[in-house]
């Protein structure tokens, strides 16, 4: 996704500032919110790929003004529409995981695609067409661009990449900074 959904590694939004204390909720409606979507996850209605793909097509604007548990609870609504209420037919639930083929090994440098797709992605924008090594090989565990829109599960193995600073943000990028990324091998080059 290329909106105002992919908002890692952008400029101009302002400091991240952390609340002292925060409470998990700020307001009893949130954990509302928060057990009726694991509630209707559990229960097969739809799967978390599928809630950050619905969460995705909220308008910029409206995502933008929205609170965390505001976009939840809209993609929470949104999803009960879309499915009318059916649970996920079981073909398109995990069942066993093949074995793991990993084309990439551990130290390998590696480069991501330079995608600018117009569907749900976990590639985030500041990571595209950025180069790092690996450092773990997990999985396979399905592909999200396939799952958040209930298709058949592609099973691929997933990778540990760590990217300096510097190849993510440039010359801004603190030279003794690194970001290790999970990744799909289907957003690997």
């Amino acid at each position: 996704m290329n909106e105002a959904h992919d908002l890692g590694g952008q400029h101009g939004h302002g400091r991240v500032v952390a609340e002292k204390n925060e409470p998990v909720f700020h307001e009893p409606w949130e954990g509302r919110v928060h057990a009726l979507m694991n509630l209707a996850r559990r229960a097969g209605l739809f799967n978390l790929d599928e809630m950050r793909r619905t969460i995705e097509q909220m308008p910029p604007a409206e995502y933008l003004r929205a609170s965390y548990f505001e976009r939840w609870l809209d993609a929470l609504e949104r999803l009960i529409a879309e499915k009318g209420g059916e649970p996920i037919k079981p073909s398109s639930s995990p069942t066993t995981r093949p074995p793991l083929d990993a084309h990439f090994k551990v130290g390998d440098q590696v480069r991501t695609r330079n995608a600018n797709p117009r569907h749900h992605t976990r590639l985030a924008r500041y990571a595209r067409g950025k180069s790092g090594v690996v450092e773990l090989i997990h999985g396979p565990y399905p592909l999200p661009d396939v799952r958040a829109y209930g298709k058949a599960l592609t099973w691929q193995p997933v990778y540990t990449v760590r990217f300096r600073a510097q190849e993510l943000w440039g010359g801004e990028g603190d030279p003794h900074d690194s970001v290790s990324i999970d990744l799909w091998e289907e957003y690997l080059e």
